[in-house]
């Protein structure tokens, strides 16, 4: 099982327990507002995503490393965080990176925090070579995210999405291990 800390938070694989956390996260219609194809709407769906879930966290290549982030200080459950293996290559593997965070929890650093002990689990632990993700342009918090993480961006997709009606533009970013390794040889 994989268990990781920041300061603040545990990120850890899913547990059999974590249906209602799930149902709570991805049934919130302000988490879920971008990805409307995700959004959950019974115990059921949540159930049924938990088991999917676990079976992955079972295989011998997973797929999806995707991570329940609670509260050190209060056990409270604050959202998501993780990355599908989208190419395995013979250097490394190449995945898109998401996060989901209760909005009582936006706006304060978590999923920057998150977001930073995932990339270095990925690059030092889990041979990633490149993370990718992306948001509907005006999903400010989104980009910010993955900007204070040291992501670059790679393109800005016009009209590209349909969402409330109407289409928008997509950014999407990209962050290569060696881009990592070099910006922390900076920060040094």
């Amino acid at each position: 099982m994989l268990r990781l800390e920041t300061k603040r938070m545990i990120l850890r694989d899913y547990t059999a327990e974590d249906s209602q956390a799930i149902l709570k996260l991805k049934s919130d219609p302000q988490t879920m507002f971008y990805l409307p194809g995700m959004r959950l709407s019974s115990l059921e769906q949540a159930q049924a995503d938990l088991q999917k879930c676990l079976r992955d966290q079972k295989a011998v290549e997973r797929q999806t490393v995707f991570f329940h982030i609670e509260s050190k200080a209060t056990a409270e459950g604050l959202g998501s965080i993780g990355y599908t293996i989208k190419q395995n290559t013979p250097l490394g593997k190449l995945a898109d990176v998401g996060y989901f965070l209760l909005p009582l929890f936006w706006n304060q650093g978590y999923a920057s925090e998150a977001l930073n002990r995932v990339i270095q689990f990925a690059f030092l632990e889990d041979n990633v070579i490149r993370l990718s993700a992306g948001c509907i342009k005006e999903n400010i918090g989104s980009e910010k995210v993955m900007q204070k993480c040291g992501m670059i961006k790679e393109a800005e997709h016009v009209h590209c999405v349909w969402h409330e009606g109407r289409l928008k533009n997509r950014v999407e970013y990209r962050l290569l291990k060696t881009e990592w390794l070099a910006q922390r040889q900076t920060d040094k």
